[in-house]
């Protein structure tokens, strides 16, 4: 994904996770967050559908104020200092949080926690978990 001496202040990564086209945003904010990694507990990532219809929040990331949002169709805003936790709007779950660890300062993807718009089923290893446990 990248790594945390190129993660300035105010940065806003943008990657797909775990499945090809699945968009998410990597950042450092402002202060320590609820699963942030790094140092200071600052750097978080999040799947970018809004979670009530599932529109783009990614280019609507301001780090300074911790928020991601308002979503363009709703207006929902998202705390990413608080597990992407909703803050107004029409949304009633949390944004999607990307599991991140570090490893000799460079940043991977390990999980998601909650589902991202559009999926029944939380996504693992790539696959949509039902096609993962199938034999």
């Amino acid at each position: 994904m990248g790594s945390v001496g190129d993660l300035g202040d105010g940065t806003v990564e943008t990657f797909e996770y775990p499945l090809e086209g699945t968009r998410n945003f990597l950042t450092r904010i402002e202060g320590a967050a609820w699963g942030g990694v790094g140092s200071d507990g600052d750097i978080v990532a999040y799947n970018g559908l809004c979670t009530h219809m599932g529109c783009s929040v990614e280019g609507l990331v301001t780090p300074e104020q911790e928020m991601a949002g308002p979503c363009s169709c709703h207006y929902t805003t998202f705390d990413l200092s608080k597990g992407g936790m909703v803050v107004s709007g029409a949304a009633t779950t949390d944004l999607p949080q990307v599991r991140l660890e570090i490893e000799d300062g460079d940043i991977y993807a390990t999980g998601i926690d909650g589902l991202v718009y559009g999926y029944r089923n939380n996504l693992r290893d790539g696959t949509p978990i039902e096609a993962a446990t199938e034999e």
